[in-house]
This record gives structure tokens, sequence and C-alpha cells, in this order.
């Protein structure tokens, strides 16, 4: 199957799974969290477990999706084929960068990058989506 992968599918595909590893440390993080080790509000522990969750959900949403989009062309698959893995990225990051900060209860200015991360998911799954029930393809 490796083979038959458009070459820049394939290195995003590659990409997006390294960034696994992240998300595995994430989770031995979240470990420290719920065990008292780390300091953290009940807020922040809460956008913590959102931003990880995320990033897990959306790197394998991302891998499946680059499966769809590989045969597109144009704006709409390459809309089609980093949407959702930006989205993985912005989402995440914007949940962990919202809540950033000594004592923290509520979400500080970089909640936008969740919200960019969202436009992205959306764009994505949009352009893949109309693709596929309208036949685009290359």
């Amino acid at each position: 199957m490796i083979e038959t992968l458009q070459p820049h599918t394939r290195i995003i595909a590659g990409a997006v799974l390294l960034t696994v590893v992240g998300i595995a440390f994430g989770g031995w993080f979240l470990t420290r969290v719920v065990r008292g080790k780390v300091p953290m509000t009940d807020f922040q522990a809460a956008f913590a477990r959102a931003g990880h969750a995320h990033a897990g959900v959306l790197v394998i949403l991302s891998l499946v999706a680059l499966l769809y989009a590989d045969g597109l062309t144009g704006a709409i698959g390459w809309a089609a084929r980093l949407g959702v893995p930006l989205a993985a990225a912005l989402m995440s990051g914007g949940f962990f960068a919202a809540s950033a900060g000594a004592g923290r209860t509520t979400p500080n200015r970089s909640i936008v990058i969740l919200w960019l991360g969202a436009g992205c998911l959306i764009v994505g799954v949009i352009a893949l989506g109309l693709a596929l029930l309208l036949g685009a393809g290359g």
C-alpha cells in the first residue's frame, strides 16, 4: 500500500505518525497530573485531558482522511489532506496554551488557537466529504 500512496500523502502520514510520540508523552504527563505530582487547577487539568484526547482522536482521523484524500488534486485535495492534521495540532495546542499560567481558572487569549483548529477541522472534513460525494479526483 505504501507504494500506491502519492509521495506527499506518504510524507504527511509519516509526520502525523511521529506525533504519536508526543501524545504518548502527554499520557505519561497526565498520569502525573492525576496523581497530584503536577500542581494544576481543576480547570487546567480538564483542559489538559481535553487537549490530550483531541490530539489522539484527531491524529487517527487524520490518517484515515489521508487515505481517502490521496487521489484528490488541487485546492480541495490539499484542504482535505491537511485540514485534519492541522486541526489535531491546533486544537490540542489551543487547549494547553489557553490554560497556561499558574493558578489559571479560565482560558486566556490563546483560546483562539483552539478555534483556528476547529476551523481547520471543518474545512478539512467538508472538503473531503464533498470531494467523495461529488466524485472529485485526480
